[in-house]
């Protein structure tokens, strides 16, 4: 009996939530076991160096191979490609400057994503991971996070939604706190309402999921602090869907963007739109 492609897609869209999430999780470690280390280090040295190959120091597109070397993954000798910049003369790899440096575990990165988007704990994924410890998932999770904040966002496109929201000013890990006691979990801020003392991020996403999500400053959001950080991520062809705080209606009519505001209870306070 030949099953069409069609109607195992069908079958999955009948799936609950619970079935589906299993099904993911099987393929999940059969793609990851079927996958050798030479073929991931095959396939992120072609992603890569797709545009030609350049210098991580000088930006330099003058590189020549200089040899290969061998490192230990996953018990297994692999042989790596070393190149030199003739500009510089600086050697780098494939790995350079990516959350991929100098790990020893190339194919457990994926199942460590799936980890890291269920939001287990670093424990918990180092259980289902296997032969792996917390720790090196605690530096795999903050190599990740540095790189996802280095990555630069496209344009947003169509409706864009808005929203700022604010933490507490924490100093976890300090070990001399100045101008206030050191609190435990959380606390309250000597001031009502926002202040100085809470921490502004804000999150703006359009219906192709571009997102933006980054602190902004102490205090209330300002028009400066948006515009400086996604105004030239917005044009005039954007719709803004925001709270009503003023500083939203302020620059989208500065920008001449059509904007939508929201009241808590959900109804629009813009009128004419």
């Amino acid at each position: 009996m030949i099953v069409k492609a069609t109607d195992i897609l069908k079958a999955i869209q009948k799936l609950n939530p619970a079935e589906k999430h299993r099904l993911r999780e099987y393929l999940i470690d059969a793609l990851t076991a079927s996958s050798s280390t030479r073929t991931v280090l095959e396939e992120i040295s072609e992603r890569k160096n797709k545009d030609g190959y350049r210098c991580p120091n000088c930006e330099s597109e003058h590189i020549v191979r200089f040899g290969k070397y061998s490192t230990i993954v996953d018990g297994e000798e692999v042989k790596k490609q070393r190149y030199r910049c003739k500009a510089c003369r600086m050697t780098f790899t494939d790995f350079t400057n990516t959350a991929l440096y100098r790990t020893r575990h190339l194919n457990r990165w994926m199942k460590f994503i799936e980890c890291m988007i269920e939001g287990y704990s670093l424990r918990k994924s180092a259980e289902l991971i296997g032969d792996i410890t917390h720790v090196t998932l605690f530096y795999w999770r903050h190599k990740l996070l540095t790189a996802l904040k280095q990555m630069e966002i496209t344009n947003f496109q169509g409706i864009v939604e808005m929203d700022e929201t604010y933490f507490l000013y924490s100093e976890k890990g300090q070990r001399k706190i100045k101008d206030r006691k050191p609190r435990k979990r959380g606390g309250s801020a000597k001031k009502r309402g926002i202040s100085k003392e809470q921490v502004c991020v804000l999150v703006a996403r359009d219906r192709d999921k571009v997102t933006f999500s980054e602190t902004l400053g102490m205090g209330r959001l300002t028009k400066e602090q948006l515009d400086k950080a996604i105004g030239h991520k917005l044009s005039n062809r954007n719709v803004l869907c925001t709270d009503a705080w003023r500083a939203f209606k302020t620059y989208a009519t500065e920008k001449d963007i059509s904007i939508y505001q929201f009241k808590s209870d959900g109804k629009i306070r813009t009128k004419g739109l």
